[in-house]
């Protein structure tokens, strides 16, 4: 089959393509032109030879996605700015996330053969559900409560009156495999918060599934790792923490109000799919193989750990208030 993936190599965007790749299908990869792409696009076209073309262009471009998209059967709508950089960049973010998927959308639509589209969306636009039983579930109301969120349920209503024959996609977390950096966001989000996480090679088996299933267009799906997957935010964070060298941070350094995330309820993504494949454990272990800190920095964690821990700890105003002196 022949399939279109925009965003191509983002974090999901790359393990859709390499698993598309595997299962035998003609991939056409459109992305930004900067050196770490170039570097995914050499590996890729290494690997899988003709089977793989690569085009560089701007999804805010309607001419670009009209050439990405000719002769395409399926298109997985994966490209967009993702927090914590769309805070940063506001405009920017609107222009792509919305403004980029109506652009997809439209010249989909226009295609002698429209292809099938599927879009990439997230379960934070459920909003704040921590005082809600879990899991969620796709029946469950929505709920824009920032920018990103208003972009991905605009996407997703877009998408769905739009004529075409679609699928979306709501993903759990899915860490990258590689070192994030360090962001005041990671001190906002309260350490008993229910998070469920999810490996990106089971993220881009999932995609890679759907577009060979006939089940998957009409619906939205909720993609995640599944109970081996659901963790409190302290777990993920002392993993992670652990692996760097670093240890626990004060719990006087995290925020208290409630933060988009929750479980899910992956039960028929998984039946339809069979995706999940790592465990919470698994995950850890593999984003640690890439994140963790090269020999020589880990020889050297014990007598650097006491600076590192305060320079992160610069970076949360929960703890700078708590330690300001008593007026």
């Amino acid at each position: 089959m022949r399939v279109l993936v925009t965003g191509a190599f983002g974090n999901i965007g790359f393990s859709t393509v390499q698993e598309l790749l595997r299962q035998g299908h003609m991939v056409r990869c459109l992305d930004l032109r900067t050196k770490p792409n170039e570097q995914k696009a050499s590996q890729i076209s290494r690997e899988a030879g003709e089977r793989v073309t690569v085009q560089w262009g701007d999804i805010r471009q309607r001419e670009v996605l009209a050439e990405a998209m000719r002769d395409q059967e399926v298109v997985v709508h994966l490209a967009a700015i993702l927090p914590p950089d769309i805070y940063e960049k506001l405009e920017l973010a609107y222009e792509v996330n919305v403004g980029g998927t109506r652009n997809a959308i439209e010249v989909a639509r226009q295609q002698p053969q429209p292809p099938r589209f599927l879009f990439g969306s997230s379960l934070d636009v459920f909003g704040y559900t921590q005082d809600q039983p879990p899991p969620r579930k796709v029946t469950d109301p929505v709920q824009a409560t920032d920018d990103y969120t208003r972009h991905k349920l605009e996407g997703e209503a877009m998408l769905q009156r739009s004529g075409l024959t679609w699928s979306i996609f709501r993903f759990a977390d899915v860490p990258p495999l590689g070192p994030r950096p360090i962001h005041p966001i990671m001190f906002r989000i309260p350490l008993d918060t229910r998070l469920e996480m999810l490996h990106t090679f089971d993220a881009g088996l999932a995609v890679a599934n759907a577009v060979s299933s006939a089940e998957v267009w009409g619906k939205i799906w909720l993609i995640g790792g599944g109970p081996s997957c659901q963790v409190r935010y302290r777990d993920y964070l002392n993993r992670m923490l652990e692996v760097m060298g670093i240890g626990s941070l004060p719990e006087e350094a995290f925020g208290h109000e409630p933060y988009c995330t929750d479980w899910l309820d992956t039960s028929e993504s998984q039946r339809v799919l069979r995706y999940q494949r790592h465990s919470f454990e698994e995950i850890i272990r593999d984003v640690a193989k890439y994140a963790a800190p090269p020999a020589p920095v880990r020889a050297l964690m014990p007598l650097l750990r006491p600076v590192v821990r305060r320079q992160m700890l610069k970076l949360s105003p929960y703890w700078q208030k708590a330690q300001a002196p008593s007026a």
